[in-house]
């Protein structure tokens, strides 16, 4: 029944329903889910109690009439005098001469608002004539557009749950509104339109939350099932002696957190599901070395292995790595858009015919050209998704490898577990012995002489500095700018002694790599560059990451940054120049300067930034909850990530009449019987 038109809806004319639909509204179910999107407290406090700076509600008599002063064009300010407890407080609206005629002296009124406690004053953002035990103390507050007005929502709303009321199917089974104490749907949604007092709108929140985390879940725990189904027969039998050999032999000794990661890989090679797992590990934690056992792996069962990066010269410093640690136990190549003519021919059929054991390169890995004779493992690295088009590319050669991806950028858990909650993830969440922690410094836009001064004592010394210019979305011209002016200016105070390098995203892929190059080889000791050396090279030469406008960023991609240096035996150094004007600002660069641990910065720059923007609006794999905060309910997410795993495995969506309305809804949300796999 909830799915009639809206015009079913008693008081819902031709007029209306048009403007509901302009709003997304069609159905009964939509304007029963059209829930608001804040609400306003009316709860009155004594004036001891208000805290300065915060939402207050207040209530008083009318002392004197209000004034009203014109400035500007059409602009006011409405100045009237309560008596609160026979305390006289000033109350202050702009652009409201209208209620000069409404607040007459002697009158009740209650008004809402920002209170200084310094000045005894409210700056007022809505009033209602009257004491405040004459009205709802909790007001939602809705998303309206064009014709339709609140109170025709809110009209309707109520109208609909009256009309509808027993049409609203619970979708939870008991044992979870039992367990977790959660009113049922229709008390719930009831108490989200019209809450009686904070603590049932509490519970009807709670309620929803976990609803809308649960039915996400489920969606993930299906599609990750169907995944695991579809590459069963997939186990690798690895030579499990020889790759304990092998790991003997690094030069240095693995951490427990590689140990816990590296045991949870070899179980899924081991196993009949191909793996789909995602690492995330700060920079220098020892992501490649867990990278290159499980290459070996592959190569002591008889097959292949490869590892994809961004750039060519990532991908010629990782094959130089892995060559040197794989030297007598696996062979090496590498395969770019730089190998060509006769070298990529040989390459192409040492490949094919199963010569190489292990190929490292970019997306060459995946073209046409490319046959591999056995390919059972393969690594994606700096990169958040394994695109559908590479995925389909390596199934359409009749490959179907265990995929490992790796990235960086330290993830949130909450984040974690919903964007890529159809994943295995694994964390290198330690520091190998004896690494130096990265020193950073927050200076002021005045001591950039001293800064120089850093840089040529740091050179002086053998070392190279990178020096940043910020990334400003809006004109990609006016980043370019930046970095060329930055670049003008360093090279007019340090040249000719140490030569500057400039790198920015307009320069051909080929510059590119002849820029970075030079400086990986310390042709130039200063490079300039806007945010694309975030993810890249590693020059372990490198003590010495320069900022400029830091409070740009957010936190991490500063840790992104700061991880470009510090990879040597030297102590590095991150300076962050910036003059944050605002509070978040100003904890962004506190927070950097007291942490280096990637994993508590990422949680951090949730709580300050949001989902959205941590990995970019356009991210996918982010839902829109309409009640759900992934950020604030992490708690909830776990559970019910944790519920959703359960219901999955034990198949109870399928079998248990009690999840039957769980297994519609779901259905009806996601459409998962024709969810397209890949």
């Amino acid at each position: 029944m909830l799915k009639q038109p809206v015009d079913q809806v008693k008081g819902i004319g031709d007029k209306l329903a048009e403007g509901l639909a302009n709003m997304g509204i069609f159905t009964v179910e939509d304007l029963l889910f059209h829930l608001p999107y804040r609400y306003d407290v009316f709860e009155v406090q004594p004036l001891a109690e208000l805290i300065h700076d915060d939402k207050v509600t207040i209530e008083g008599e009318i002392a004197s009439p209000a004034q009203v002063q014109y400035y500007g064009r059409k602009k006011n300010r409405l100045t009237v005098t309560l008596l609160v407890e026979n305390v006289a407080v000033k109350a202050i609206m702009f652009n409201r001469a209208f209620a000069q005629k409404q607040l007459l002296p002697g009158r009740r009124v209650t008004m809402t608002g920002k209170w200084d406690q310094h000045r005894l004053q409210l700056t007022v953002s809505n009033f209602k004539l009257g004491d405040a035990d004459e009205m709802t103390p909790i007001q939602p507050v809705y998303g309206v557009k064009g014709s339709v007005t609140v109170r025709q929502l809110q009209k309707s709303v109520k109208q609909a749950l009256d009309q509808f009321e027993t049409d609203i199917q619970e979708v939870l089974p008991v044992t979870f509104l039992t367990s977790y104490k959660l009113p049922d749907r229709r008390t719930a949604l009831q108490h989200m339109h019209f809450p009686a007092d904070r603590q049932s709108l509490a519970h009807a929140r709670r309620r929803f939350t976990y609803e809308e985390f649960l039915l996400f879940q489920l969606k993930m725990q299906f599609i990750r099932k169907k995944k695991r189904e579809a590459s069963a027969g997939g186990s690798l039998y690895y030579d499990r002696e020889k790759v304990k050999d092998f790991i003997t032999t690094l030069p240095f000794q693995l951490t427990n957190a590689q140990q816990r990661v590296l045991k949870e890989i070899m179980r899924d090679l081991g196993s009949a599901y191909r793996m789909n797992r995602l690492l995330q590990g700060d920079v220098g934690s020892g992501k490649t070395a867990v990278a290159a056992v499980a290459l070996y792996a592959a190569v002591t069962a008889g097959k292949q292995g490869a590892i994809m990066v961004p750039t060519e010269i990532l991908a010629e410093q990782h094959a130089q790595s892995l060559a040197a640690m794989l030297d007598g136990y696996a062979t090496v190549a590498l395969l770019t858009g730089s190998v060509k003519g006769k070298r990529r021919k040989a390459v192409l059929e040492q490949i094919a015919k199963g010569d190489v054991d292990i190929v490292v390169g970019t997306h060459a890995l995946i073209q046409d050209e490319v046959h591999y004779k056995a390919l059972a493992v393969a690594i994606v690295d700096e990169q958040h998704r394994f695109g559908v088009q590479q995925r389909r590319t390596l199934r359409d050669k009749g490959l179907h490898p265990d995929v490992l991806f790796m990235t960086a950028t330290p993830i949130p858990r909450t984040l974690a577990i919903t964007a890529f909650g159809d994943m295995d993830v694994s964390a290198i969440d330690e520091m190998p012995a004896g690494r130096k922690e990265i020193e950073t410094y927050w200076v002021k836009e005045n001591t950039v002489d001293r800064v120089l001064d850093f840089i040529r004592k740091e050179v002086a010394a053998g070392h190279q500095a990178y020096v940043i210019s910020p990334l400003i979305e809006e004109s990609d011209k006016l980043d370019i700018q930046n970095a060329v002016d930055l670049h003008q200016m360093l090279s007019a105070v340090f040249e000719p002694d140490i030569r500057v390098g400039l790198m920015h995203g307009r320069l051909h892929p080929d510059e590119k790599e002849a820029v970075m190059k030079e400086f990986a080889d310390n042709e130039t000791q200063v490079l300039v560059s806007t945010t694309v050396v975030e993810v890249g090279v590693n020059v372990p030469n490198a003590t010495l990451m320069i900022i400029y406008d830091a409070e740009r960023f957010g936190l991490s991609q500063l840790h992104q940054l700061r991880g470009r240096v510090g990879r040597g035996d030297a102590q590095s150094y991150c300076i962050l120049i910036a003059e944050p004007k605002g509070e978040i600002g100003k904890e962004r660069m506190r927070i950097m300067t007291e942490t280096t641990n990637g994993f508590e910065l990422s949680e951090q720059d949730l709580q300050l930034r949001g989902p959205g923007d941590f990995f970019g609006k356009k991210q996918s794999g982010i839902p829109e909850f309409k009640v759900a905060d992934m950020v604030h309910d992490y708690r909830a997410l776990e559970t019910a990530r944790k519920d959703a795993e359960e219901i999955i495995a034990e198949e109870k969506l399928e079998n248990d009449p009690d999840y039957r309305n769980l297994l519609e809804a779901l259905d009806a949300q996601f459409a998962l019987n024709g969810e397209v796999l890949d």
